[in-house]
């Protein structure tokens, strides 16, 4: 994964070692990674954000230090490995980088899946002095691309969306202030088409789409599985739904649903490496488990 990380964010990752050196642990955690980010140096784009949001970066070190420094401080010797939390934090960087279009995983894009470990101390320190996730992703939508994209991409990635064209649009932008902005990015919101008149009338599938609706309805047993060859249409009455639920011309179940086509080839794409698919499909899920108008 190291030919991902842009040169800064491997300075990052150097520095969470000399952390964890330095406090004599033999392993690095999510508060050397903290530690590394909220170091005082000129060029931490990190630090500088935290500054301007009014957190006590220093307060924050010192706290960080004390949680990990033992008792009697001893020399490491060998090669200090990251924890499994660390490792899963470099994949959701990962992961964060192709939401903002970034050919490269920056120091920002660390910190964004480090607010994302909830149940972590370290969020919890950061969102007591109000960072949160949802603060820096704000924080970091009102910068240019340029400025967190490296000038020469060790590892260039294909597009996120397959067929779909990139640069700037409404629709993107919407997109990232999405409660859902990973699913935005591997999936084509249908209903969202079908306002923008981008979906065709379907004609002569009236019977099949009453039929989704119906079993989508249900309290129980509400999973329709649309089966079929190739080119039979099976997309086309999913599109046809769309717009019944644009007309409200549905259930009153059905009002608000949001329909969205999930691109399982997007979803693969730059999966290079063990785990990196299965955390992008736990962060699917996750959305939608907050997101139940999402079909």
């Amino acid at each position: 994964m190291e030919s991902e990380f842009s040169p800064k964010a491997r300075e990052i990752i150097s520095q969470s070692r000399e952390e964890a050196i330095r406090l004599g642990n033999d392993y690095v955690g999510l508060e050397h990674v903290a530690l590394a980010l909220l170091r005082e140096d000129d060029d931490n784009s990190v630090l500088q954000m935290l500054l301007s949001l009014g957190a006590p970066v220093r307060e924050m070190r010192r706290y960080l230090e004390e949680w990990v420094r033992p008792p009697q401080v001893r020399p490491v010797s060998g090669r200090i490995a990251l924890s499994k939390q660390v490792e899963r934090v470099f994949r959701q960087a990962s992961l964060e980088a192709h939401r903002l279009q970034s050919s490269q995983i920056q120091p920002e894009h660390i910190f964004l899946a480090i607010l994302r470990q909830t149940d972590s101390p370290v969020t919890q320190l950061f969102e007591k002095y109000s960072i949160s996730y949802a603060v820096v992703q704000a924080e970091l939508e009102q910068k240019p691309v340029t400025d967190m994209a490296s000038s020469e991409p060790l590892d260039p990635e294909p597009p996120l969306r397959g067929g779909r064209s990139g640069g700037s649009s409404p629709s993107k932008s919407t997109s990232s202030r999405s409660r859902t902005p990973i699913l935005d990015n591997f999936g084509r919101d249908l209903t969202r088409m079908a306002e923008e008149g981008k979906l065709d009338p379907v004609i002569g599938r009236e019977r099949e789409i009453e039929r989704v609706a119906q079993v989508l309805s249900r309290r129980k047993k509400n999973n329709p599985v649309l089966i079929g060859e190739p080119g039979v249409g099976k997309t086309a009455i999913v599109e046809g739904l769309a717009l019944r639920i644009v007309q409200r011309k549905v259930s009153r179940v059905l009002f608000g649903k949001r329909i969205v086509a999930l691109d399982l080839t997007a979803l693969v794409a730059g999966t290079k490496y063990r785990g990196q698919f299965e955390e992008r499909m736990k962060s699917v899920l996750a959305e939608l488990e907050k997101a139940p108008e999402v079909i």
